[in-house]
């Protein structure tokens, strides 16, 4: 007989002598962003004493439901909407015919804003990145012959989250379908907007109200439809790290769920219709562990308020393919990113997903992206298997350790906005803003140095980009359009009746009677459009505005003792020497687009470069941007755009400055640009064009070479003039 007794198990000390001598004595340990030190191998004594249960039990760490995927795959509901309402109706019966089976509503900037499309503050916005929608017409088309008793839409909505909302219910009603057979979800998650996204339209408190309001009238006519979809994804885009992420968006929930107790509601009556929405970024272990450390924490924080109905303790989500880690640069790559964020999610255990297309870090999607987009969740579903084991990865030593810090981190942050009185108050105070902009500061410093490395962009770039076909809006045709149907419906309604419901919602709004949401429902049956129903609560609640404050010290410190930094501080001093003043640059945001990352992340690196820096406030007009830069009396204007409206926005600037006499003011345009609107901005006057992708110390150096100073080129141009 053979002896079977097991061989010892080598030890942990065992593995890292001999991995230490493999690697020559060289440091394994990755530091990630979220100030985690992540060893290169985890034992069983990495997770000695973590118990994840199993999937459909409490905490529900491995998953909401016990089955999950092997009794329903996950819903396959791709976010779409461009244009007009009779080509994104077009375009979802086209997706839904080829396999998507949920929609997912994007509206135009204006819309979320809250102004009809005849506005004057919105003529680069309408129909540029999202649907415009100004009346319950609008809805009707939007979701004509699509079947709103079955199909679940999700629609992506905050700042104008009431009309919208009472459009889609009375456009239902018109079609025959009763609200109590509606479902799916509305975002409704104003909180984020103010630390991230931007699109808010009211100040925090009145938006809590309405919050508050759309989670009762719900909970009483729509028992299918989810009142608030909380989201970490705009915080991911915008730089937040894993724990922020998790953080503050549980701490959002907890916010929300409060103020609904607040008003008399019980909370196993409408937490069980709350969900979340995640951003999935290439960390892929990191990812899988954010959403199953989501579920314990929400698990948590809602047995502390007192649920009982284990469904109100259920975290249950979507997620989005992350929008920030598409390149312009090699953008077939992008397929490959897509495909590895929405296994992560799918591992992870997302009840939905949206995959971005290669194409949207320079343009809508075309058919042809978007396709491939849908197509990659078919193949995972369909081909890979994933589907047939529940939490596949539970129990994996990396995984449920990373699970584990990611929820003592996040608990950290959580009890840190306990003491601040809430989320609405921590808000108040700009921290979460700062601190989200500090990471996303750091993090692209680690991309501009090579520190992360992002395969064609800053590692392995080829020498010519490919041109790909690109979706392009005839943003005028558009707004003609909509300004035509917004006559039309004006004139055919009746006047009397759809005024008194306004004047009905905005005594509701000023006296705090009434439920805000079934007031709008009752202007809309009147055909009260977008722009008066917000109107009406703004004249009561006022319009919110804020001016960005950049995060101070991130480059100059990760920097100091890089060449090509000094070479710029050194020329800043020089132009400085030359003017008599440091050269002045405006950052400006025209148009309703509310993303910052971009603007803010290059008015701190320039400021750390010596520039005087005015970053102007979001939603300027161009006119109001000419204003601000004469009185600032700035030597350049560097105009961030990310919602396509460039082409009429930033002419319309440049025209304004030669009308002034100060075409000497330099004009330079960043953000999602398609490289075929390079000439057209360049023929306009544009004298800098920097995408995705740019080094933000050369967009600096190239600053410099506008403003007249000799700039030496990168060292690594230097190089290649030596071979």
């Amino acid at each position: 007989m053979t002896d079977k007794t097991p061989t010892p198990t080598a030890t942990y000390a065992d593995w890292h002598a001999k991995a230490d001598k493999e690697v020559k004595g060289r440091d394994l340990t990755w530091h990630t962003l979220e100030g985690f030190d992540v060893k290169p191998l985890y034992t069983a004594e990495d997770t000695q004493g973590i118990d994840p249960g199993l999937p459909g039990f409490e905490p529900f760490t491995r998953g909401p439901y016990a089955s999950m995927y092997t009794g329903r795959p996950w819903t396959i509901r791709q976010y779409a909407g461009f244009s007009t309402a009779e080509e994104s109706n077009a375009f979802y019966r086209r997706n839904l015919a080829a396999g998507q089976k949920g929609l997912s509503v994007a509206f135009d900037l204006a819309t979320h804003r809250g102004y009809d499309s005849d506005h004057p503050r919105v003529v680069g916005d309408v129909g540029k990145a999202g649907v415009a929608i100004d009346t319950v017409a609008d809805m009707q088309i939007l979701f004509d012959q699509i079947p709103l008793d079955t199909m679940s839409v999700s629609m992506t909505m905050n700042g104008a989250v009431i009309p919208v909302l009472a459009f889609y219910i009375v456009a239902a009603e018109r079609s025959g379908v009763s609200q109590d057979k509606l479902s799916g979800t509305i975002q409704n998650d104003i909180l984020k907007e103010f630390m991230v996204r931007n699109t808010y339209i009211y100040p925090p408190e009145p938006s809590m109200r309405i919050v508050s309001d759309i989670i009762a009238y719900t909970s009483d006519h729509m028992p299918r439809f989810n009142s608030i979809s909380i989201s970490g994804y705009h915080m991911h885009e915008a730089g937040a790290t894993a724990v922020q992420e998790l953080a503050f968006t549980i701490a959002d929930g907890k916010e929300y769920a409060q103020r609904a107790m607040d008003t008399g509601l019980d909370i196993d009556a409408f937490a069980p219709r709350l969900s979340f929405f995640w951003g999935i970024g290439m960390n892929f272990f990191m990812e899988i562990a954010k959403m199953r450390a989501a579920r314990a924490l929400w698990h948590d924080v809602m047995e502390g308020l007192g649920a009982k109905d284990p469904k109100s303790k259920m975290l249950r989500t979507h997620c989005q393919t992350s929008g920030v880690s598409l390149q312009e640069q090699d953008p077939y790559n992008n397929v490959i990113r897509t495909t590895i964020e929405a296994m992560a999610a799918v591992l992870g255990g997302t009840q939905s997903l949206h995959t971005n297309a290669l194409d949207e870090a320079i343009a809508l999607p075309t058919d042809f992206s978007a396709r491939i987009a849908r197509n990659t969740q078919l193949v995972l579903e369909e081909e890979t298997g994933i589907t047939n084991v529940a939490d596949p990865l539970g129990g994996s030593y990396y995984v449920e350790a990373l699970t584990a810090k990611l929820v003592e981190e996040a608990k950290k942050i959580i009890d840190e906005v306990d003491a601040a009185g809430g989320m609405t108050k921590f808000v108040a105070t700009g921290e979460p803003k700062r601190r989200i902009e500090q990471a996303a500061a750091e993090k692209q410093t680690n991309v501009d140095r090579g520190e992360t490395v992002i395969v064609g962009v800053n590692k392995y770039r080829r020498d010519k980009e490919d041109e790909i076909e690109t979706l392009d809006i005839d943003n005028h045709k558009v707004r003609q359009s909509q300004i035509a149907r917004l006559e039309k419906v004006r004139s055919q309604r009746d006047e009397m009746a759809c005024q008194a419901a306004l004047d009905a919602l905005a005594r509701g709004a000023g006296q705090k009677e009434g439920n805000l949401l079934a007031l709008a429902v009752e202007a809309a049956r009147h055909d009260a459009t977008l722009g008066e129903i917000s109107s009406a609560m703004e004249d009561v609640f006022g319009r919110y505005d804020t001016k960005p404050t950049p995060v101070k010290g991130v480059y100059s410190k990760a920097y100091a003792a890089d060449n090509r930094y000094q070479q710029v501080v050194q020329g800043v001093d020089a132009v400085e020497q030359r003017l008599g003043r440091k050269p002045k640059i405006m950052i400006a945001k025209m148009g309703q687009d509310g993303h910052d990352r971009g603007a803010n992340v290059i008015a701190s690196a320039f400021a750390d470069m010596g520039f005087d820096v005015v970053s102007g406030p979001l939603f300027q007009t161009p006119q109001e941007t000419l204003e601000m830069a004469l009185a600032e009396g700035v030597d350049a204007i560097g105009a961030s755009s990310l919602a396509a409206g460039h082409k009429t926005l930033i002419p319309e600037l440049i025209r304004l400055l030669k009308d002034a006499g100060r075409a000497d003011i330099k004009v330079t345009a960043g953000g999602v640009i398609p490289q075929s609107d390079y000439q057209f901005l360049r023929d306009a006057g544009v004298q800098g064009i920097y995408g995705p992708g740019s080094n933000v110390v050369e967009c600096a150096a190239d600053m410099l070479r506008l403003l007249g100073h000799n700039m030496p080129p990168p060292d690594d141009e230097l190089d290649e003039a030596a071979e």
